[in-house]
């Protein structure tokens, strides 16, 4: 069950609205942004949704999608008949019409109630089963794959998705605790093997960090939906339409960042070299950090960054 005492600070609230609904003055004479259909792609607690509806006129709409049981019963306390919320994940944005949305945001990171409560496992600060599932309806939690992971998968994860030096030492800890003692299933277990296992220590990063955020990305496929969804959102957006992203570590950001790079320039054919470029399917606008104050009042905010581009109309 949900504690009220778990909230959850929207990162860059205002920001990323702002974004959103900002209008080019080439397009002043266009649609107004308000009569708009709006995509919150993860929705959370509902901090960005709640403010867009805010922002709508009596034509606007709001779709939000999530895969977290709780943050869709937070969702259905929305009565608002312009808001309608899917229990999925934002790989599922391809069912949406073509060029039907006026904007799409999405904020990869995970809620304060997620990382809070100690049922759900994201965190070794709390005692709790080693879950970690975004979706706990569905799929396999982090401590079920370990029953019987290998070795080398293990590393492979921790390396890739938590860009541990450690991994491999790690990864060998794990099989050998499985094989002594029997599997992992608690958080706090897990937190104490790595600490022991992990000498060197980064100065206020508990050392589980790094193997805690691989085991989540990898157990819910993050940055595969993240790739599925940034292609999703190319035939979503309207031309002018706008993607506004908000990540918190290197790995999401570099993906949207890449993207963003990769369709706002034109591509030449080398086969065909005096045909027309295919033209650009993204302007990038900007890239947004918390503010001092923010950061200050919600140290979660410190590693988040927003990136903003817009459809072309090509």
């Amino acid at each position: 069950m949900e504690n009220s005492a778990w909230t959850h600070t929207t990162v860059l609230l205002n920001e990323a609205i702002e974004a959103l609904f900002n209008k080019p003055d080439a397009q002043a004479d266009g649609p107004d942004p308000a009569d708009g259909t709006y995509v919150d792609a993860t929705f959370g607690r509902g901090g960005h949704s709640r403010l867009i509806l805010s922002r709508l006129s009596p034509q606007g709409r709001l779709i939000a999608f999530d895969k977290d049981p709780m943050a869709i019963a937070e969702a259905q306390r929305i009565t608002d008949p312009r808001f309608a919320i899917r229990h999925q994940g934002f790989r599922h944005l391809d069912e949406l019409p073509s060029a039907s949305a006026a904007g799409v945001l999405m904020d990869l990171g995970v809620s304060s109630p997620q990382i809070d409560n100690p049922e759900r496992g994201f965190s070794f600060r709390f005692e709790g089963p080693l879950d970690m599932r975004m979706d706990t309806t569905r799929g396999q939690s982090v401590a079920e794959w370990l029953e019987s992971a290998e070795t080398r998968q293990i590393a492979e994860v921790i390396r890739d998705y938590g860009e541990e030096r450690f991994a491999g030492q790690i990864a060998k800890a794990i099989v050998a605790r499985r094989q002594e003692r029997g599997p992992i299933s608690t958080t706090t277990e897990l937190a104490q093997l790595v600490a022991d296992t992990v000498k060197t220590r980064e100065p206020g990063q508990n050392p589980a960090t790094r193997t805690f955020q691989a085991f989540r990305i990898f157990i819910n496929a993050e940055l595969e939906e993240l790739q599925a969804a940034l292609e999703a959102s190319l035939d979503v957006l309207q031309p002018g339409g706008r993607l506004v992203v908000i990540s918190f570590h290197s790995l999401e950001d570099r993906i949207v960042k890449q993207f963003i790079a990769q369709h706002s320039r034109e591509v030449y054919d080398r086969r065909a070299p005096f045909a027309a470029p295919q033209p650009m399917k993204l302007k990038a606008l900007d890239r947004i950090k918390p503010s001092a104050p923010e950061v200050a009042a919600n140290p979660r905010a410190r590693s988040a960054i927003m990136r903003v581009a817009m459809r072309t109309t090509a």
